[in-house]
């Protein structure tokens, strides 16, 4: 496993230790999980990002959608 070193801000520090406590987790292992479900995000952002520009992908009106789903005219 590779280490790298980051600078912080000493309150971003504090709520990332409150936080690994609360948990049961060591600041490394908070640290990993934040990076990860941000990467995660960022992918997710680019797919929906990549579809909304898609023209073989339509764009469904709320609208529509909720009528259908509610049965209503």
């Amino acid at each position: 496993m590779t280490q790298i070193t980051a600078r912080l801000p000493d309150e971003l520090l504090s709520q990332i230790d409150e936080a690994a406590a609360r948990l049961n987790r060591s600041r490394a292992q908070l640290v990993r999980q934040a990076i990860k479900y941000y990467l995660d995000d960022l992918e997710d952002l680019k797919l929906g990002l990549e579809r909304l520009q898609d023209p073989a992908d339509p764009v469904l009106d709320w609208s529509d959608v909720k009528r259908a789903l509610l049965d209503q005219d």
